[in-house]
């Protein structure tokens, strides 16, 4: 089973690897572990692969959404915002599988400077995998090769997995094409992350759309027009729901009280709190409190 993603302010990821001295991070995840069924948004310089094996979900890479039926998976590209989520919260099971820069080898390797160019900003961000194309549905079964080596073997291989880690690398290297705009999306993105950066740094505090916008160095519309583009949501709405992310950790994590709890993320009182945490999560905070101690406890 995979584990809650730990999110740092710039929105990169802290993956929990399998094994120390192998940046290979292959686990079975299931979008129930996540609050509302939806993975916090972020980015790590892996690539990443998923494969659906019961469900389906939707899959948010760069500001555009696809949806993934069962059998059917996606390739994301190095250092892209990303999350998966069910609207209708139905859960789905799947194969993450995230691969590091480093097993490619030495920054002064052939295929470490190939790796740079395929997996750089100005190409793909990401590649939709189908069971009814055969290069893409052999790539497919090359994911749960890679779980049964890694999970399933009395014996790890670190010489398979790394030769199957590199055999996934290559193959979506031959069909990764490149895209226009790679200057202009640089600096959007560095734009993006210092607007997300200030929210992580300072969501205990009250925040406007004036202070994000001036965290990016924009105006306010061009704060909400980069917001909606790369993550999705407005300024305000990915502020409300950080907020409510970091309540759900002090619930589970803490003793603290619901209004102690409601000022450090930043709500103006304990009743508004409440209500925006019903609306986001289903549940009031006391309820959620309650229902996750006990599912710790079962």
């Amino acid at each position: 089973m995979s584990k809650l993603l730990e999110v740092f302010s710039d929105l990169s990821e802290r993956l929990d690897y399998n094994h120390p001295g192998l940046s290979l991070y292959v686990r079975k995840g299931n979008l129930h572990q996540f609050n509302n069924y939806a993975a916090a948004c972020h980015w790590h310089p892996d690539v990443e692969f998923i494969l659906v094996l019961e469900g389906s979900m939707e899959y948010f890479v760069n500001g555009k959404t696809m949806h993934m039926d069962q059998g059917n998976g996606i390739f994301v590209n190095s250092n892209r915002l990303h999350y998966g989520y069910s609207q209708d919260m139905i859960d789905c099971t799947f194969i993450v599988v995230v691969i590091h820069p480093s097993l490619l080898g030495s920054s002064a390797s052939r295929a470490r400077s190939y790796g740079e160019q395929k997996f750089g900003a100005n190409m793909d961000d990401f590649l939709l995998l189908s069971d009814q194309i055969p290069w893409q549905r052999e790539t497919l079964v090359s994911l749960k090769e890679i779980y049964k080596e890694m999970h399933n073997s009395n014996i790890h291989n670190p010489i398979r997995l790394l030769s199957q880690a590199l055999s996934l690398c290559a193959s979506i290297g031959d069909h990764l094409q490149q895209k226009p705009g790679h200057p202009d999306d640089v600096q959007l993105w560095t734009n993006v992350w210092k607007m997300t950066g200030y929210i992580h740094q300072h969501y205990e505090h009250k925040i406007t759309l004036d202070d994000i916008a001036a965290a990016g160095t924009v105006c306010r519309s061009r704060c909400c027009i980069l917001f909606n583009t790369y993550v999705g949501q407005t300024p305000n709405a990915y502020l409300t729901r950080y907020r409510i992310q970091k309540s759900c950790e002090m619930l589970k994590e803490t003793n603290r009280s619901i209004c102690e709890i409601a000022m450090a993320c930043g709500f103006q009182s304990a009743s508004y709190f409440s209500s925006i945490f019903r609306k986001q999560i289903g549940l009031v905070p006391q309820d959620y409190r309650k229902e996750t101690l006990q599912n710790s406890n079962n």
